[in-house]
């Protein structure tokens, strides 16, 4: 497979210092030779252009959001390569970076398809909006803003509007969800797959749910965003919402065995891991390159 390596060093989402380094660290760790053992011709786009803006300006552009403005230019140009990546036929694979970066990626993809679904595999929803995030954190409405809820600044990225509909949004792992989240998910009929479910259901059970309803639908694209937090805090200390209770990296390693062995994923996003406050033991670095490791010998045309 042709896969385009696009870097997004952004931590004005998470509002939080050492996000910015999780491409470089990546990369330092060896992500593409491990690209290139599984058999993948790699070509290493670079990293998105991060400008500079002091943390005393964050709420300039905003009262209730911060670094509005530059987010969503850096998604913009996030957009642009995605979506020339699918045109030149490449697979973009997107490593943050925070979270904020998925209303980018996924904008350049429902560009180019003509019915785009979007796996969102988190501990968050992600689905807030200036009205109802806690933080003003952007990372935490990225995907509401792709579902075109939420601020015009960030859900007109790249072009105007919804960008997936919200019968092919698929959020798996959810276990610290806002109640601004729940009431939308509730209003919009999402397909949201919680941790309690997933125990309840079996995790098996929910990911041939999710392939049943993707492989039923109209969609000729499928986006996956999946936030290293979605695993469990003690694997992955070094992101910047780490939470209990999630996935161990056997569960994780199957969801991208069932998800990506359908041969239906058409571009991905890997985000939130902040070297700044890993472990002495670089057990989330670790973790992380293992993950990617088992994500590129399971991720083949």
């Amino acid at each position: 497979m042709d896969i385009n390596l696009i870097g997004v060093p952004l931590n004005y989402g998470c509002d939080r210092d050492g996000a910015q380094l999780g491409p470089k660290t990546l990369r330092d760790n060896g992500i593409i030779d491990i690209m290139k053992t599984s058999g993948h011709n790699v070509f290493d786009m670079g990293d998105i252009y991060i400008p500079y803006v002091s943390a005393e300006n964050k709420y300039d552009d905003h009262p209730k959001m911060k670094y509005l403005n530059t987010i969503g230019e850096i998604n913009k140009n996030l957009a642009n390569n995605v979506y020339c990546s699918l045109k030149g036929q490449s697979f973009p694979f997107i490593i943050g970076g925070d979270h904020a970066l998925g209303a980018g990626s996924i904008a350049g993809a429902s560009k180019f398809f003509k019915e785009l679904a979007v796996i969102w595999i988190d501990a968050h929803g992600d689905i807030n909006t200036e009205e109802t995030s806690p933080s003003g954190n952007i990372h935490g409405m990225p995907l509401a803003a792709s579902m075109n809820v939420g601020h015009p600044t960030l859900t007109n990225i790249y072009f105007d509007g919804q960008k997936v509909k919200p019968e092919n949004v698929y959020i798996l792992g959810g276990r610290d969800i806002d109640p601004g989240e729940l009431a939308l998910a509730h209003k919009l009929n999402l397909n949201m797959y919680t941790m309690k479910l997933v125990r309840e259901r079996g995790l098996d059970n929910i990911l041939n749910e999710i392939i049943e309803k993707i492989k039923a639908s109209n969609v000729d694209g499928v986006h996956l965003s999946f936030d290293i937090d979605v695993l469990d805090s003690n694997l992955v200390p070094g992101t910047g919402t780490p939470v209990i209770d999630g996935f161990s990296m056997e569960e994780g390693k199957k969801v991208f065995t069932s998800l990506l062995g359908e041969k239906f994923i058409t571009s991905m996003d890997f985000v939130e891991l902040n070297p700044k406050i890993d472990k002495e033991d670089k057990r989330t670095t670790k973790n992380c390159m293992d993950m990617l490791a088992h994500i590129f010998k399971t991720i083949h045309n």
